[in-house]
């Protein structure tokens, strides 16, 4: 089969596509013919071990993750010994960070607990899309920050993945929702149906003295005392991910925040796949699309990876492992 391999870290134009084995499930295992796949930032951080705290998990000196990637849609294409879950050409999609890694390919072998069966209403493309940014949205928006109808929520990096499924969760519940991106995103931000927009390049939401009863944070670029500022009494802001550091001052001092502000401020400890069910009701309901920033050929990963990295994208970098094979 083919795959992106990585050898070191470095920029995403040193993924090499070569030809490996094939992998054989073990014990629990099922093998999974790769339809689609997602970009994400744990993939930038497995590539370019940017930020260098990320190399605790994914290797010090080089990557322990020969192929990179997390999110995926296929089919089941053979079983191991106790894998009981799945069947071959069952259609499955899920997010595999907690048991593994591998999705630039054409095969992976992975636990069967890492995947869920794809609803027929699904396409393959939007399956990979799903299970990363709308559990984070979800258990950002819902779980932890407990947005309430007539709420007023800010985005901040509401372009990406995350943001449009955050989004259209929290028009749903029925909240006013301003989105905060780049000047290119904002035109179609309005389309999907942000209430309001921000150039976070000509205005800082922490210093326009307007205050929200909750914001959800994809890029973490404040520190805790502008972010307080930005919350109503009683506000809470919940991070999903972001720049190191500001997520290290959260951590030390978010409880001060909210012991002599009366503000809350958390992090996102994510449980992949866990709410799935519940965002495939909505999806099955009409209630939740799909932003897709393609579908793009795999081939083309390293370019589609620097894009993520730069943050050109609008909504979900969705990649088709279709083709890998075939001659240029």
């Amino acid at each position: 089969m083919k795959a992106f391999i990585q050898k070191d870290y470095g920029p995403p134009e040193q993924l090499t596509l070569t030809e490996v084995p094939v992998p054989r499930p073990k014990a629990g295992e099922v093998l999974v013919k790769i339809h689609s796949a997602a970009v994400n930032d744990y993939d930038w951080a497995m590539v370019t071990g940017i930020p260098r705290i990320y190399r605790l998990l994914h290797g010090l000196r080089r990557p322990k993750h020969p192929i990179p990637g997390m999110e995926l849609s296929g089919t089941v294409s053979a079983v191991g010994p106790g894998a009981s879950c799945f069947a071959p050409d069952d259609a499955v999609y899920g997010d595999l960070s907690d048991h593994g890694f591998g999705t630039y390919a054409e095969y992976v072998c992975i636990r069967q607990e890492a995947l869920v069966p794809k609803p027929v209403e699904m396409s393959f493309d939007e399956a990979a899309a799903i299970p990363h940014a709308t559990m984070l949205a979800w258990q950002g928006l819902v779980e932890i920050g407990k947005l309430q109808t007539g709420e007023r929520l800010l985005v901040n990096g509401g372009g990406g993945g995350v943001g449009t499924f955050a989004l259209q969760m929290a028009k749903h519940i029925g909240a006013h929702v301003t989105g905060v991106d780049t000047v290119p995103k904002l035109a179609k931000m309005l389309e999907l149906g942000f209430d309001e927009v921000i150039d976070y390049q000509k205005d800082d939401f922490t210093r326009s003295g307007r205050q929200y009863d909750l914001i959800l944070d994809c890029k973490s670029s404040h520190p805790p005392l502008a972010l307080a500022r930005a919350l109503a009494k009683g506000g809470r802001y919940v991070t999903v991910g972001g720049k190191v550091p500001r997520l290290i001052q959260i951590l030390l001092f978010g409880w001060l925040v909210r012991l002599f502000m009366g503000r809350s401020l958390r992090i996102v400890a994510l449980k992949p796949n866990r709410d799935l069910d519940i965002v495939r009701e909505l999806f099955v309901a009409g209630k939740l699309v799909c932003v897709l920033d393609g579908p793009h050929s795999m081939k083309d990963a390293p370019r589609l990876l620097r894009r993520f990295g730069e943050g050109r994208h609008c909504g979900k970098i969705v990649m088709r492992a279709d083709g890998l094979s075939d001659p240029d």
